[in-house]
């Protein structure tokens, strides 16, 4: 994005005067108008006219935090403190990037300096505790032997009310009569009893778990499939692309790459609404992993609406969701992107144990996170996950598995879609105005058997019920800027 002249100018009177304060409020002028990219320009330039000063690490750190940029934002708040270890912000700061990239004892540590510092402080004795409480599960959960919710349910001693007048499940089986009803429940910002959630995540669990890791269909010549990205708990545009495209069904095929999830309010009712579907045309809709559907990210949500024991069950159907999808043998689909290093084969994918939580490293952890660059190799990711890749990298892993190109998810886009890599890479994002802020579009696309050629539709976000975006994200992602 071009600076323009207004920008040339007045980096000069900031260099020419030693006044990087006006660089720093054009970017948080920026900041508060939610255009964060240019907001970190401005940051960024601040800091190159005083490379000294913490508030300016700081404010852009939360700026990339903004744009879920964890691993830039972690090295900022770092940064911050190393100028100024007193800097209270710095410490918020790093404590929220560790959140987001799951290192609570970490997270926990500076939480414990901000409540030392200001022992009066609600607000830093509420995230201290919120913290300590994550750590402490995830501490109990990693040593306790697995045992599935499924072998402590007793769905069919579970009753629904007589006052219950949503829809129900016939004969135990999602039909197209249910899935209309349910999205219209939804519609109204109902909620589905307890016995219908339980008896699709039970079901789709069961399904999710024969599938491989890398599933593999074939198109015919007069066949197409909708590939749509990242949805995010947008439930009312989720319904907007099946009024544009039509309904699920078997000659109306989907595939959904993963990040149905988190950020949006309507987390729970996308996420049963594509589940039902799965159940309904289990050999014709697809669902594949993404980054967001880990334990991380969406316990409150599920707690606020279900309960405890339903999480659980969440996360256990989160952990088969397959990893990626190849169609025809030319195009590779998956949330993220490519490989830390070069050799990965379709095979390779073919024999990742999935049914975990995400490792830190290797090829599962490459499929959900990682990012194109447009320049050739490999860098460490602007997210503190996994890698960025090159074209040459995306041509070498095309040439060894003969494959034409691949489709992924995972970024915004500001028209829903781009082409990279000479397109050999292809990115969708299908939550216009993420978050209610961002102002991009949404798209899909459509590939036909017959060509394999990426056909893009584009779409607008639509109004949703007045329910911020974020309603139910834990308050460690809160905290303003200087």
């Amino acid at each position: 994005m071009a600076y323009g002249s207004e920008y040339g100018s007045e980096k000069k009177m900031a260099e020419g005067g030693n006044d990087a304060e006006l660089l720093k409020e054009k970017a948080n002028k920026y900041f508060k108008e939610k255009d964060y990219e240019n907001a970190i320009k401005y940051y960024s330039e601040a800091l190159e006219v005083n490379p000294t000063n913490a508030v300016y690490y700081s404010n852009r750190s939360l700026a990339y935090l903004r744009t879920e940029c964890y691993g830039y934002a972690l090295a900022d708040a770092t940064k911050a403190l190393e100028i100024d270890k007193n800097y209270i912000k710095g410490y918020y700061r790093r404590a929220t990037s560790n959140m987001a990239l799951g290192k609570f004892k970490a997270a926990l540590k500076d939480y414990e300096t901000v409540v030392k510092v200001r022992p009066n402080d609600k607000d830093a004795k509420m995230k201290y505790q919120e913290c300590n409480k994550i750590a402490f599960e995830r501490a109990i959960a990693s040593d306790e032997i697995k045992k599935s919710v499924v072998d402590s349910l007793d769905i069919e001693s579970m009753t629904i009310e007589d006052d219950y007048d949503g829809p129900k499940l016939e004969d135990g089986k999602v039909t197209e009569t249910f899935m209309k009803d349910m999205m219209d429940w939804f519609k109204d910002q109902k909620k589905l009893h307890r016995k219908c959630a339980y008896q699709i995540l039970v079901q789709v669990k069961d399904l999710l778990s024969k599938l491989p890791s890398l599933v593999e269909i074939t198109l015919k010549e007069t066949e197409k499939i909708t590939i749509c990205g990242d949805t995010h708990g947008q439930y009312y545009d989720l319904l907007n692309i099946f009024k544009l495209n039509g309904l699920p069904s078997e000659t109306n095929p989907y595939l959904f790459n993963g990040d149905f999830v988190d950020r949006g309010s309507f987390s729970l009712e996308v996420i049963l609404t594509l589940f039902g579907f799965k159940l309904l045309h289990p050999d014709n809709f697809f669902l594949l992993r993404g980054n967001h559907e880990t334990d991380n990210m969406n316990q409150m949500e599920v707690k606020a609406k279900y309960t405890a024991q339903m999480f659980q069950l969440f996360s256990e159907v989160f952990q088969w969701l397959p990893l990626a999808q190849c169609i025809n043998s030319k195009v590779l689909v998956m949330h993220g992107g490519l490989f830390s290093e070069d050799g990965v084969t379709l095979e390779d994918l073919r024999k990742v144990e999935r049914n975990r939580q995400p490792p830190d490293s290797g090829p599962m952890c490459d499929l959900l996170w990682s990012d194109p660059q447009p320049q050739n190799g490999r860098s460490v990711s602007k997210r503190g996950v996994s890698c960025q890749f090159g074209p040459d990298v995306t041509e070498r892993f095309l040439e060894q598995n003969k494959l034409d190109f691949i489709v992924r998810s995972h970024e915004v886009k500001t028209e829903g879609y781009e082409v990279t890599h000479s397109g050999k890479c292809i990115t969708v994002f299908s939550a216009p105005n993420y978050c209610d802020q961002m102002g991009n579009k949404g798209a899909y696309i459509h590939l036909r058997g017959s060509d394999l050629k990426p056909e893009f539709h584009q779409f607008t976000a639509v109004p949703h019920p007045n329910v911020k975006p974020m309603a139910y994200a834990n308050s460690l992602m809160q905290m303003g800027m200087m």
